[in-house]
């Protein structure tokens, strides 16, 4: 899908080449935005009529208005213009744009001042709603809109926005194409294949090591997780470097349980099809780093993704094993389909040779978090204020919404084992935070913060598919990130 911004007027937007307009309309005229042209005139007109109710997404289709070029033209309300009433009208007003003769879109801002955020908001809006998965479905009909024209008062000061919604487009479809894959279309050879191909992007380095290279950094964890499988793990690193060497990165851990059958502890059968989704945090990394590649923010990130499946052979550890992790620590794995943590402990401790400015990991760890705060917010769990209040604002700008969940130590009571410095689970209350205070234990003095993504990270029922989260949220931490130490190096700079 190509995006292109440019600065049109509501009477040049008029005139605008497209198959179809999908226009914006504030709830009230902004100052200087209300005279002549056809386009405004059409609204004017609808609104007197009452054709075109006041009130977010509120909409009106019209067919070969006069003095526009369009044959199609759609009007929404905007309400006051904000990134949240802007998703919501886009992706209302797209619904009513799903004709297969429009290949040309015309997105018009022109009617009210769109900031960055708004820009950035319509533009993936738009992509979301015409994303179509094909990869293994040829009879789906893939998406007919292929060009989109961003039409605002200025380009020039919403250059940033625009740009940022584009890099965002790419990440979120690249991280729900292999979310939405089924598992035999996505094991961790093949995740693994998908994030070297990503890093022949300039910036961007990947290695990929084996079964034999993880075992003998000892992390006997992952190592555990994988036994129960044919297919062999995968532990991917990935970098992508935007600064200078010296420049601490931060680092993202993603869950790459491409299947999870519970292992020995076996799921119920029903909708265990959905735990293809299960490496939704390894798919979010992916999808973040190829929208680093697009936008080139000055930071240095690493990714990291322990890769396997989750299945119940004669090879698989049972409930009531004890194995030891590459922090030395050892683990009675009291439950099999608590796995997620397994894998993760391990990446959290190879995590500390980087020296990281912070670490984020990333998992459809718990359903316990599904039953705490439901498919809205992800769960935010940190050791650090700063850190969790940086990417709680990150989440609140991007609109991919987190909430930030207790670490009291009485919670990791539960944790407690009479054969092993743990165990891997403490029971059903307080579950989701129990898992974080497990993986707690592995992060030391690290800057640590856990997003708990299993409510987020995709939708069932009729719209079932990857929904791309967290990639909003950790690419606007990113930016964040970049954006308060580039006046440092300036201070720097200026008194040398």
């Amino acid at each position: 899908m190509d995006f292109e911004l440019k600065s049109l007027s509501p009477t040049q937007a008029a005139q605008l080449n497209a198959d179809a307009l999908l226009v914006l309309v504030p709830d009230t005229a902004a100052p200087g935005k209300a005279a002549g042209g056809a386009l405004q005139e059409l609204v004017a007109s609808a609104t007197k009529l009452g054709d075109l109710d006041a009130g977010v997404a509120k909409q009106l289709a019209c067919y070969r208005p006069v003095g526009i070029k369009a044959p199609r033209v759609v009007l929404v309300r905007v309400g006051d213009g904000s990134a949240a009433s802007v998703r919501k009208a886009v992706g209302a007003g797209m619904g009513s744009l799903k004709q297969p003769g429009i290949k040309k879109l015309g997105l018009v801002l022109s009617l009210f001042d769109a900031n960055d955020d708004a820009v950035r908001a319509a533009v993936q809006t738009c992509a979301d709603a015409t994303y179509t998965y094909t990869t293994t479905k040829p009879s789906a009909k893939a998406r007919t809109v292929q060009q989109v024209v961003v039409g605002v008062e200025n380009a020039a000061a919403v250059r940033g926005g625009f740009e940022t919604g584009r890099a965002l487009v790419t990440g979120v479809e690249f991280a729900k194409e292999w979310a939405n894959r089924p598992a035999n279309h996505a094991t961790p050879t093949m995740l693994a294949e998908a994030a070297r191909k990503l890093g022949r992007k300039p910036g961007l380095k990947v290695d990929v090591l084996g079964p034999k290279q993880v075992e003998a950094l000892g992390m006997g964890s992952f190592l555990a997780v994988a036994k129960g499988s044919a297919e062999p793990l995968r532990f991917i690193v990935l970098h992508y470097n935007g600064a200078a060497k010296t420049s601490a990165p931060v680092v993202l851990v993603g869950k790459g349980i491409t299947f999870d059958t519970g292992g020995i502890s076996i799921k119920p059968a029903a909708e265990m099809d959905e735990m293809k989704f299960d490496m939704g945090g390894a798919a979010s990394v992916l999808g973040t780093f190829a929208a680093l590649a697009e936008l080139k923010p000055a930071i240095n990130v690493v990714g990291l993704i322990p890769s396997c499946e989750n299945m119940p052979d004669g090879m698989a550890v049972k409930p009531g094993d004890v194995v030891t992790s590459m922090s030395g620590q050892t683990i009675e794995i009291l439950n099999t389909d608590a796995e997620g943590r397994l894998i993760l402990c391990d990446a959290l401790t190879y995590a500390a040779r980087f020296k990281p400015h912070s670490v984020i990991d990333i998992a459809t760890l718990t359903g316990a978090c599904v039953i705490a705060l439901g498919g809205v917010r992800s769960g935010l769990f940190s050791t650090r204020d700063d850190l969790a209040q940086a990417l709680q604002k990150a989440g609140d700008t991007a609109q991919d919404l987190c909430w930030r969940l207790p670490l009291d130590d009485e919670y990791a009571e539960g944790l407690k084992s009479n054969f092993a410095d743990m165990g891997n689970v403490a029971g059903r209350a307080g579950g989701a935070i129990t898992a974080a205070k497990f993986l707690q234990k592995f992060t030391a003095e690290l800057p640590w913060a856990h997003l708990d993504i299993a409510g987020t990270a995709w939708k069932s029922g009729a719209a079932k598919g990857s929904t791309g989260r967290p990639v909003p949220l950790l690419l606007q931490y990113l930016i964040d990130q970049a954006a308060a130490v580039a006046p440092k190096k300036a201070a720097r700079t200026r008194k040398v």
